[in-house]
Order: C-alpha cells, then sequence, then structure tokens
C-alpha cells in the first residue's frame, strides 16, 4: 500500500518516522504530528484493521495532500496552525485482546510519545484504553465502538463522534415503526448477541426500546464470541420465529450465524443488524445469497454520493488503497482522524490538555463530512449529539439506504424472502 512501512512492532503510514531520544521529530523539527491507532491486525479480525490502515491512509491524502478536497481538514496542506506539520499514523496490534491494547496504548504513549490515540473497533479494547489515555493525559479519538458504557465513566479525554448503540437501537425501532405505520404486521422481535461488553450492553438497550415500543421479544439469546459452534442457538432462533432478528455479531460470528441458518434450513422473516459483521463484504461473500436483502444500521453507505458528491471522490481515494468500498466502520475511521486531525489543529500544539481542550470545542458543520451526520460536537461525556444512523438494505450485491427517508435512495424489500 503507498505510503505505508511495516515493522516488527508497528505500521506507520504516512512515510517514515523519525525518532530522536525516543520523541516524535515533530519535538525536534516542527514537521510531524504522531497520532498511535490501535486495531487487530492479526487473528480473526485481520481484515477489521486492513481496512482501518487504508481509511486512515485516505485521511491522511486528504489532511497532508498534495490534493485538495472540499472535505473538512482538505486543504491538503497538513496543519497549517503548527507551520503545516504532516500527520503520521502509527498501527499498533490489539489482536482483539483488551489487555494487549492496553499494553499496545502503554507503548506507544511512553514509547512513541504519540499527542493522541485512535481506535479501536471492539468495544472491550476501547474500554481499556480510553482509561489508559485517561492515566496518561493523552487525548482517545474512539472512531468506531458503539457501546453506550463507554461514554458513562466520567473519563475527560474519552470523545467518540459515531453514533452509540442507544442512537442505532432507536433509528431501528424508527424504522420498525415506520415500517408498521405502513401496514407491515411487526409484532415480535428476537435478539441474538455475543458475551462481549458490545454484545451484552447492545442486547440492553434493545430489550429496554423493545419494550417501550410496544414489542414482544420472542427470544433473547446470548453466545459466546468466536464460539466453535452455533448450532443449538440458530435452532433456538428458528423455534422463536420472529418477525424481525435483530443480530450483534462481529464478523467471524456473522460468517458462522450466516452459514449455520443456511445449513438448518432457518430463513427469518427480516434481519436488520446492529452493524458489525452484518457491515462486512466477507459475510455476504461467504454466506452467498442466502442473506440477500438482509438489512443493517449503518453511519455510512456508498450511495450517498447520489445526495453528496464528495463521498464519492473520498470513496475513490479509498477504493485505490483497500480494493473496496468504504462501508461503516471505514467511514467512521476516515471521519474521526479527520475529526482529530482538526482538533490538533485548532489547539496548535500537541500537548494533550490543549488538544482535550480543542476537542471539547468542536462545532463542525454535517456537510463537510463524508457521514450523513448534523455535524459533530460532543457533550459532556465526550459524545458527539449530532451522530445519526441510517438503515441500509444488501440488495444485487450492494448496500442501498432504505430509511430515513431524506437519504432513502430505495424502497425496503420487506419481508426479505419473497
Amino acid at each position: 500500500m503507498t505510503g505505508i512501512q511495516i515493522s516488527r512492532r508497528s505500521v506507520l503510514i504516512g512515510g517514515g518516522l523519525a525518532l530522536a531520544g525516543g520523541r516524535p521529530s515533530f519535538a525536534q523539527s516542527g514537521k510531524e504530528i504522531v497520532i498511535g491507532a490501535l486495531y487487530p491486525t492479526t487473528g480473526p479480525s485481520a481484515q477489521i484493521g486492513s481496512d482501518a490502515r487504508a481509511a486512515f491512509a485516505t485521511a491522511l491524502d486528504i489532511i497532508n495532500g498534495p490534493a485538495k478536497v472540499d472535505t473538512l481538514m482538505g486543504g491538503g496542506a497538513g496543519l497549517p496552525s503548527l507551520g503545516g506539520a504532516k500527520v503520521k499514523v502509527i498501527f499498533a496490534d490489539t489482536q482483539a485482546d483488551p489487555q494487549k491494547g492496553r499494553s499496545e496504548a502503554e507503548r506507544l504513549i511512553t514509547q512513541d510519545k504519540v499527542a493522541a490515540l485512535i481506535g479501536c473497533y471492539h468495544s472491550g479494547v476501547s474500554a481499556t484504553v480510553s482509561v489508559t489515555c485517561e492515566r496518561y493525559g493523552i487525548p482517545f479519538l474512539c472512531a468506531d465502538s458503539t457501546s453506550p458504557s463507554l461514554q458513562q465513566r466520567g473519563l475527560k479525554y474519552f470523545f467518540r463522534p459515531c453514533a452509540t448503540d442507544v442512537m442505532a437501537t432507536e433509528a431501528i425501532f424508527d424504522f420498525l415503526d415506520w415500517m408498521k405505520s405502513r401496514g407491515k404486521q411487526i409484532r415480535t422481535v428476537s435478539l441474538f448477541h455475543d458475551d462481549t461488553i458490545w454484545g451484552v450492553d447492545s442486547a440492553k438497550v434493545q430489550t429496554q426500546t423493545a419494550q417501550a415500543r410496544g414489542y414482544t421479544i420472542a427470544a433473547d439469546i446470548k453466545y459466546k464470541s468466536n464460539s466453535p459452534s452455533l448450532t443449538a442457538e440458530v435452532q433456538q432462533l428458528k423455534s422463536s420465529d420472529p418477525d424481525v432478528l435483530i443480530p450483534s455479531s462481529y464478523t467471524t460470528d456473522a460468517i458462522l450465524l450466516g452459514r449455520t441458518m443456511k445449513e438448518l434450513g432457518y430463513e427469518p422473516k427480516n434481519l436488520v443488524a446492529n452493524s458489525a459483521g452484518f457491515s462486512e463484504q466477507s459475510l455476504y461473500e461467504a454466506v452467498g445469497a442466502s442473506l440477500d436483502n438482509a438489512m443493517t444500521r449503518d453511519n455510512f453507505s456508498p450511495d450517498l454520493s447520489e445526495k453528496r458528491p464528495v463521498v464519492s471522490v473520498i470513496n475513490t481515494m479509498y477504493h485505490e488503497k483497500a480494493n473496496r468500498n468504504l462501508n461503516d466502520m471505514s467511514a467512521r475511521q476516515v471521519t474521526g482522524l479527520l475529526v482529530l486531525a482538526d482538533a490538533i489543529n485548532r489547539a496548535g500544539s500537541i500537548e494533550g490538555e490543549k488538544i482535550r481542550a480543542a476537542l471539547v470545542a468542536t462545532d463542525i458543520p454535517g456537510d463537510v463530512l463524508v457521514v450523513p451526520w448534523k455535524g459533530v460536537k460532543f457533550d459532556t461525556q465526550g459524545q458527539n449529539i449530532y451522530a445519526s444512523v441510517s438503515i441500509l438494505q444488501r440488495t444485487g450485491g450492494r448496500f442501498r439506504t432504505v430509511f430515513p427517508s431524506a437519504l432513502a435512495v430505495a424502497e425496503p424489500i420487506w419481508p426479505m424472502h419473497s
């Protein structure tokens, strides 16, 4: 991949990193700002790390140039308030392990002297990394983890631009309510989720929202993450026969779920997923047509280019690096790094407290973002109050936005199997 050098312990995006006395060379020459990125780059979730590299490489092309892009930080001149300093990103492998994430965060902070950290996809990893950042007074930009508990711990250095699972669940049930208003009979839902922080938090919010909206929960099935078999769990789902299945599964589990449903002959009437694995191309390649017309809640879809031309420009940049389109996760990652770079630029400093103050003061309009949010403005817990979620349907080999109406480019196919 252009502009990426791979070493034994980390991956550097944007060119070589010169260290002097264990500190970023920015401290010596004023020419670069170093940010640490924590993602799984090996193991079952390695594709997430690979996509994140391409996402951050895309964001760095936008920030550092030379091309100008009509988006946040799109001047292509580095960070103007820091003399045109270029942004660099160092990757560290979390292996999807919270304790590995903690140790790698400490290494990036104490040895590589990063100005901030960004990550971490898995909510359990983001939980430990953000506490580590708090201890060192280093800003943590939570680009893509969605567990609502992450923002409820009184952390000063935690900031999340993307939507939480509370927002996502509200969007799912807003969609179901809308479908009911159009004459669809939807009474029961079944929840399917792993035993991680994200899975458990998701199910809790989904249960509360379903009950508040008058839906019956036909089944609430928790399984062990990375389980070797989901046969018993899928048999339970099949027996519950819900009007809507709402799965919360990372990619490897989503693939196993899809294959097991196919083997056992279970075709959900409708499936509206909680993103994660159901936003990944690898799932649909693995299971084939059995998940045609499945839906997922997401922050992004490439079809937004029909309403916002810059989406096509940034998607093309990403595709050249990843050989795939932006998806929910990679769009959040591009946005997250641009938001963080904007804050560092406004801070005019690599001091943690000054960057934190700039993040607190963030107020970015939506029309300069690749995601369809109203903007970025953080509340007192570090959560973006303007984040939002859309419902996409996988039809004809691609995702199409079907809800909300203001962003929709297609009518939903309901039920998913004719």
